[in-house]
């Protein structure tokens, strides 16, 4: 009989824990000071960024390289091979968005997505990644966010993107996230920045 009831409550406790997401008490002050990161955060307007890139669909899959320079005008991404050498060249301005792979092929779409996933195949969230990456929203509708006791954020649901931030370190007054993990319905990707550069004081 008693073990027949230690088996009936652990059926009930981790049938409760896979219920009950853990989550981190958003208390009054860390709700401030996340507001103030958001605020201190949105005066960036420009980045550039070098670190690794890892993607996962259902049938393909890419490891390597990245570097980003961003600004409000435009973004120039390279893509590299696990070896060092440069796979794409992904540039965007105010009107157009082109994909030039290594044997100097260019390509173009309306937009990062649909022109990643028709040459890569796999979509680069482009629209919303720069926000993300320096661990704050973009400004279209936020369907859930959570925050920890600094105010920094953890998880974020936008655009159908399931996100995650860890990893925070401080740059010319800033904190900004060192590993960004992504997860729609079609694509696994994680982005872990190796060094920040480009954003002024």
């Amino acid at each position: 009989m008693t073990r027949h009831f230690l088996a009936l409550s652990l059926v009930t406790l981790l049938a409760a824990c896979a219920s009950t997401p853990n989550q981190v008490p958003m208390s009054a002050d860390s709700t401030i000071r996340h507001q103030k990161q958001l605020q201190a955060n949105a005066a960036i307007q420009q980045f550039s960024l070098q670190g690794r890139i890892g993607v996962q669909t259902n049938s393909k899959g890419f490891s390597g390289g990245l570097k980003w320079h961003h600004s409000i005008a435009s973004d120039n991404i390279g893509l590299f091979s696990p070896l060092g050498s440069q796979i794409a060249q992904i540039t965007k301005s105010n009107d157009q968005i082109t994909l030039t792979d290594a044997n100097g092929k260019t390509a173009s779409a309306v937009d990062a997505e649909t022109l990643t996933y028709n040459t890569l195949g796999w979509s680069l969230p482009l629209s919303g990644l720069a926000d993300w990456s320096l661990g704050r929203p973009s400004s279209r509708p936020i369907q859930s966010s959570t925050w920890d006791e600094q105010g920094l954020l953890t998880t974020l649901h936008q655009d159908d993107w399931k996100i995650e931030f860890s990893n925070y370190a401080e740059f010319n007054g800033y904190w900004l996230p060192g590993k960004i993990f992504l997860k729609s319905d079609q694509v696994n990707l994680k982005l872990l920045v190796e060094n920040w550069d480009n954003i002024p004081h």
